[in-house]
């Protein structure tokens, strides 16, 4: 019987000690891929900005809308063929994606002024990184709130494209303020909802799957945080 009750708990211990030391490397694993695909869009936006040869063809002409709708396209394409992806195919299409991302980004660098895209990225990263290490390590249930930010994506999206056409500065402003508080609750939800999703010995494809697509969730909330930031501090030209 005592031997049984001093086993028994040290077995546990070692389950869960193992258990977080794997969850933490994916964890790890996710904030990689993340912090790539971030710098992959940031050397092709900076790239094609400062190349006239490259920005005059795609912003001059009619091609700047599909670039532009490109990457909503590479998001659909994650959300209903991720689970038929190969492992590198998921890796493959995640790099393309933050590629395509970078030409739709190039126009900023065209737009605002080199140093207040510097600060808006600083503050967009505290911003995210201290609500994905709140989402992380709190205690509360956070996916009650997952509705409801997911209704405020889906009306940021819609009032986004109208207003490509409208070019309402009242509605930017609206969409830009809206959009940074949904954009942020977000990153706190995805963080616990990779967090919770995470299971022990999985397979590799599996594990680099859900790796990569917890990139891209934290790639695409940092990303709107940062263009919305933009909008509504950033100096322009």
């Amino acid at each position: 019987m005592f031997e049984q009750n001093t086993v028994f708990p040290r077995s546990v211990s070692r389950d869960q000690a193992a258990f977080d030391a794997g969850l933490r490397q994916h964890m790890l694993r996710v904030y990689n891929y993340m912090a790539s695909g971030v710098l992959l869009t940031g050397i092709v936006a900076m790239l094609v900005a400062s190349t006239p040869a490259l920005y005059q063809p795609i912003f001059g002409t009619p091609l700047k809308w599909v670039v532009m709708l490109a990457p909503l396209a590479f998001v659909f394409l994650f959300s209903f063929r991720i689970e038929k992806m190969s492992a590198s195919s998921a890796q493959a299409a995640f790099w393309a994606f933050s590629g395509v991302m970078g030409l739709s980004l190039a126009s900023i660098f065209l737009v605002f002024t080199g140093m207040s895209i510097a600060q808006t990225f600083f503050i967009a990263a505290a911003m995210f990184l201290s609500m994905s290490l709140w989402g992380y390590t709190t205690g509360q249930d956070l996916s009650r709130f997952g509705s409801f930010l997911i209704m405020g994506v889906i009306g940021v999206v819609i009032a986004s494209l109208v207003n490509l056409f409208l070019g309402s500065s009242m509605l930017q402003l609206a969409i830009s303020v809206i959009g940074v508080l949904v954009f942020t609750g977000l990153t706190a939800w995805d963080t616990q909802n990779i967090k919770s999703q995470y299971a022990h010995n999985l397979g590799h494809e599996t594990e680099t799957k859900m790796a990569v697509f917890g990139a891209l969730s934290l790639y695409l909330n940092f990303v709107n945080i940062f263009q919305l930031l933009l909008h509504l501090t950033g100096e322009r030209e």
